[in-house]
């Protein structure tokens, strides 16, 4: 989801979007039980992983979208709302999972940052779970703009960097650290549980890699794959509000 002032960045592949939905039901381990649950994706982007849920053959899921751009290019079995900011127009402990995937970098400045995981914690019910993702600032090459060290860059220069390799006029992402994003997980009341080495082995495993990069990754202990997870180009956490995991 972006705010008004931002450029949509939504992956439209919906191909992509389906495997991304099989992953984190199996990251969340949302296949077992019986019960329905209500699920609410925010930034649906194409609509790829909120129709996932919603037709899925167990039929457990009853699905709700946002985003502040209407993007999508599946629109069945799912409600979706457009929304103008991080506010999410919803009671409280309305949703058993959330799912926020590459949208905190998106909603503005560090202020929206902390209302949207604030919003995320309002909407959850005690016992559910949220998945989040977001990219590493980081990472060795940004990838909405295509350009190695982007995000290392004092915010200042991001921009000029922008213009000077002619791919756009501002930079409009806000990619945190993997210790910034936690101490943020914290003020909003998170309890948070890092799920990138289980996130890489699950892409090896669903979409069959076989590289010298897979092999290297399926050979690796998880405790060394852990000691890496601030250099990960993607940060991934299950996340639970506080109180229930008292």
């Amino acid at each position: 989801m972006t705010a008004p002032s931002h450029l949509p960045h939504a992956t439209l592949d919906l191909r992509s979007r389906m495997a991304k939905g099989a992953k984190i039901e199996r990251l969340l381990e949302l296949a077992r039980g019986d019960s329905v649950l209500r699920l609410l994706e925010i930034g649906t982007g194409a609509g790829g992983i909120a129709h996932y849920f919603a037709t899925h053959p167990s039929g457990r899921f009853a699905v709700s979208a946002v985003d502040t751009c209407d993007q999508r290019q599946i629109r069945d079995g799912y409600d979706f709302r457009k929304v103008t900011d991080t506010c999410l127009p919803f009671p409280g402990a309305t949703f058993d999972i959330v799912i926020t995937n590459h949208v905190i970098e998106h909603v503005g400045d560090l202020s929206a940052q902390k209302q949207h995981l604030t919003e995320i914690h309002r909407v959850l019910r005690p016992e559910g779970c949220a998945y989040f993702a977001m990219p590493n600032r980081w990472m060795l090459v940004e990838p909405h703009y295509g350009l190695p060290f982007l995000s290392w860059l004092p915010p200042t220069l991001r921009s000029p960097y922008l213009r000077l390799m002619r791919r756009g006029k501002v930079y409009d992402c806000k990619p945190l650290s993997k210790r910034h994003i936690e101490s943020l997980f914290m003020e909003a009341g998170f309890e948070y549980r890092n799920l990138g080495t289980r996130a890489l082995r699950e892409i090896i495993a669903l979409e069959n890699i076989q590289n010298r990069f897979a092999h290297l990754v399926s050979n690796l202990p998880d405790p060394v794959l852990e000691r890496l997870a601030p250099l990960m180009p993607t940060l991934i956490y299950r996340l639970t509000p506080i109180a229930a995991s008292i």
